[in-house]
């Protein structure tokens, strides 16, 4: 999941990057996303254990990366996406699961764990929350018979009414994979002809947004629009859903698990095993499945489950996890601001 770091998040971040939460057995700190874990999932671990869950929010990774790296301690459990969780585990800054303390872990889909293999080679670190895609919405009240993948945006019929998401991680990598390539290539003529498919798609949108895209989408502004769909599905009446069609294309199509990893500090590892097991019981995950409204990782919660999810998990099978390409990111960097100035 991501969300957009503000200005206010920031100064928070600075001020409270080295505060301490006080040990206790009985409270357990949470670094997460907003709006991510039912209330009642929380309501009842402390019915079942005593254990009462405090909940820190994080508006982007790189919010939460920069006040763990700045020495912001005291959390138990953080939730990062697989890119963040690869960082971490590389900076020696998580503990190691004791899968003894978790039987949970086996009511996990292992397409899930295969997908994390790529530098969690045992699924030692990182304990899989949620897996779900960034999407391309399409309004098929005016759109019709379109393809099913990102040259949608070479159609010059919908220009300016499409958008791109203003994030240089999930264009480029879209584009990559339309064009066959992975995203940690460190061919600079692969990024290159990358770059300029961007800038062909960039002929036919509106603008690269990840911030109003929602709320656009939902008024009529833009009929297709690049998407986290959370926060286009927030925005429709249940009548604009009916005429919405949300796209996971197979190639460029990228997706993303959040999972949770306890870091090395963690004052209370013990509350920390508890609440992760407690999470992917079934009866558990299915309120999380359904409040997210994405495939259950949660072999055994799918046959409990009510609310059908936006798509379903085969669709995730072909997408591409975001990984770190610190090799690549400055050059991908200079060519996606070319991108943004051409």
């Amino acid at each position: 999941m991501k969300k957009i770091i503000t200005l206010l998040s920031l100064v928070f971040l600075l001020l409270s990057c080295g505060n301490e939460k006080q040990k206790n057995e009985n409270v357990l700190y949470l670094y997460g996303w907003a709006d991510y874990i039912p209330t009642k999932i929380y309501e009842d671990f402390e019915k079942e254990t005593g254990i009462k869950v405090i909940e820190d929010i994080y508006s982007s990774n790189e919010e939460m990366f920069a006040k763990i790296k700045a020495g912001g301690s005291g959390y138990d459990i953080l939730t990062p996406s697989t890119d963040y969780a690869e960082i971490l585990m590389n900076d020696g800054m998580l503990e190691k699961l004791d899968k003894s303390k978790l039987p949970s872990l086996n009511n996990i889909d292992p397409m899930v764990f295969e997908k994390l293999q790529y530098f969690d080679s045992n699924n030692d670190y990182a304990f899989p929350f949620a897996m779900g895609a960034t999407t391309i919405a399409v309004n098929t009240k005016y759109v019709k018979d379109f393809p099913k993948d990102f040259t949608i945006y070479n159609n010059a019929e919908y220009k300016g009414k499409m958008t791109l998401l203003d994030d240089m991680r999930e264009v480029m990598t879209s584009a990559l994979g339309t064009l066959g390539y992975p995203q940690t290539t460190e061919d600079e003529a692969a990024i290159s002809q990358a770059a300029n498919l961007v800038k062909e798609w960039k002929k036919n949108i509106a603008k690269f947004d990840s911030e109003s895209f929602g709320k656009g989408f939902a008024n009529g502004d833009f009929w297709v629009v690049h998407c986290y769909p959370d926060n286009v599905l927030n925005e429709l009446t249940p009548e604009q859903l009916e005429t919405t069609e949300f796209i996971i294309p197979e190639k460029g199509g990228t997706a993303y698990i959040d999972s949770f990893v306890i870091p090395k500090t963690a004052p209370n590892k013990e509350a920390a095993y508890k609440f992760l097991d407690f999470v992917q019981r079934p009866e558990n995950y299915k309120l999380i499945a359904e409040h997210l409204r994405i495939p259950s990782i949660n072999v055994p919660a799918r046959e409990l489950i009510t609310v059908e999810p936006l798509y379903s998990i085969d669709d995730l099978r072909h997408t591409e996890i975001l990984r770190d390409i610190k090799n690549t990111l400055d050059l991908q960097s200079k060519y996606w601001q070319e991108i943004l100035i051409d």
